[in-house]
C-alpha cells in the first residue's frame, strides 16, 4: 500500500492541526477513520465476492467433467450389457438346440423338490438387560422406573398416624 513513515505522519498531523484547528481535529480524525474502515470493508467484500465467483466457476467446470465421466461410464455399461445379453441369448439358443436332440425330457420333479430354508430371526435373550443405563445409577440419581400417579405418590409418602 502507501508507505507512510513516522516523519510523514507527523507532518500530516501538523498540517491538519493548522488547517482544521484544535477543536475540530478529533471529530475530523474520527470521521476519516470511519470512512477508511468502511472503504476497507467494501474492498474486502468485493474481494470475497470475486473469490466466490471464481470458486463457483471452478465447481461448474468440475461438475461438467464429472458428468462427462458419468455419461461415459453409463454408455460403456449399456454397451457391455447389450453384448452380455447377445452372448446369453446365443448361448441359451445353442444349449436348447443341443438339448432338443435328446429323446428323454429333463426331470422337472427333481428341480421342484428343493425347498429353500426358511429364515428365522435370531431372537434376543429376554433375560438380558436391555437398558443402557445401569439400575444402580438410576436409584442413586432418583430416576423413576415405575410410573405412579400424583395421588399414589402422596399416599405413599404421607406420614403414618401413630397407633392408639
Amino acid at each position: 500500500m502507501i508507505d507512510i513513515g513516522l516523519s510523514k505522519m507527523a507532518l500530516i498531523g501538523a498540517v491538519a492541526l493548522v488547517v482544521v484547528g484544535p477543536e475540530k481535529l478529533p471529530r475530523v480524525a474520527r470521521t476519516i477513520g470511519t470512512l477508511l474502515g468502511k472503504a476497507q470493508r467494501y474492498v474486502a467484500d468485493v474481494k470475497a465476492e470475486v473469490n466466490r465467483t471464481m470458486e463457483i466457476d471452478e465447481l461448474r467446470k468440475m461438475k461438467e467433467t464429472v458428468e462427462g465421466a458419468a455419461r461415459d461410464v453409463e454408455q460403456s455399461i449399456h454397451s457391455t450389457t447389450r453384448d452380455l445379453e447377445k452372448d446369453w441369448s446365443e448361448t441359451t439358443a445353442s444349449i436348447e438346440s443341443s438339448l432338443s436332440g435328446l429323446d428323454e425330457p429333463l426331470p422337472e420333479q427333481a428341480a421342484s423338490t428343493y425347498v429353500a430354508p426358511v429364515y428365522h430371526h435370531p431372537r434376543k435373550n429376554w433375560r438380558l438387560k436391555r437398558a443402557a443405563v445401569p439400575s444402580w445409577y438410576k436409584t442413586r440419581n432418583g430416576v423413576r422406573t415405575h410410573v405412579q400417579s400424583g395421588a399414589a405418590r402422596v399416599a405413599r409418602f404421607r406420614p403414618r398416624r401413630p397407633l392408639g
